[in-house]
């Protein structure tokens, strides 16, 4: 289960409902300022935070079965490993260095697709903490057993010109309603890959070797301990493997992925 934060459950019940009115005020107030609308299309809805009824439809949310390796949803050629859980074939061939990736939903095309765009490259930030609950829940399996959220790095260049990391503000959120610890710091890319986009799957691969360090004084802090990298989409898991490698290497018991949206079939 997800470890929530601690309730105010021994509160008295008077500041409790306190604290309700005030909330539902605050909510009353900011939804004449700033109406709710659509996190992809912008259309008018009921609450914040949310997608329209369209966009909900047109979302293709990843929900079993699938590969419990890569998080794929199954479409055919299934087999079963030594647990008796259903991996792909695709995973019996080309076992990730990661243990499992979960995702909340396909990312080739619809809201999804459009909800990373904006996040990553349109300057909207607020998009962070809702994606992030999808997250949350997507992941909740690998988070009930984590003991660190670690981003995916932006190297130090690229972080100074795009002034924001997509991947740290989900763990953020992620991490805020798990309460999963977050370590934004312990993984670094010391190499400044150029984007991966078009490359084909040995090229990434190549892209991103020795492109992640992780200090020799933070090690400690990995040993014999549940990772789960935290990026918003997923590929070919070029990345993340090369990630992942880099924390297993430096003491991690198991390393997990957990994005917002993956690609699921590619050329």
């Amino acid at each position: 289960m997800i470890r929530l934060h601690k309730s105010l459950s021994e509160a008295p019940a008077w500041l409790d409902l306190g604290a309700s009115a005030l909330k539902r005020v605050g909510t009353a107030a900011l939804d004449l300022l700033y109406p709710p609308v659509c996190l992809a299309c912008r259309r008018a809805i009921g609450v914040h935070g949310g997608l329209c009824p369209s966009c909900w439809s047109a979302m293709r949310f990843i929900e079993r079965p699938f590969c419990e390796r890569l998080g794929t949803p199954f479409e055919t050629d299934l087999a079963a490993n030594e647990s008796g859980r259903i991996v792909s074939a695709a995973a019996l061939a080309d076992p990730p260095v990661f243990a499992r990736a979960r995702a909340v939903a396909r990312f080739e095309d619809g809201p999804a697709r459009t909800l990373v765009h904006r996040l990553k490259y349109g300057d909207r930030g607020e998009l962070a903490e809702p994606m992030g609950r999808w997250m949350a829940r997507a992941g909740a399996e690998l988070l009930g057993e984590a003991d660190l959220l670690v981003p995916m790095p932006l190297h130090r260049l690229r972080l100074a010109h795009r002034r924001f990391n997509q991947s740290a503000a989900l763990a953020r959120a992620v991490s805020a309603l798990s309460g999963v610890p977050l370590e934004n710091d312990l993984l670094i890319r010391i190499k400044p890959t150029p984007p991966q986009v078009g490359l084909t799957r040995r090229l990434r691969a190549m892209n991103v070797q020795g492109a992640f360090h992780v200090a020799p004084e933070r090690r400690i802090e990995l040993a014999d301990r549940r990772v789960v990298l935290v990026d918003d989409v997923m590929t070919s898991g070029a990345t993340m493997n090369a990630a992942a490698r880099i924390l297993l290497r430096a003491g991690a018991k198991q390393v997990d992925a957990l994005v917002f949206a993956r690609t699921v079939s590619e050329s």
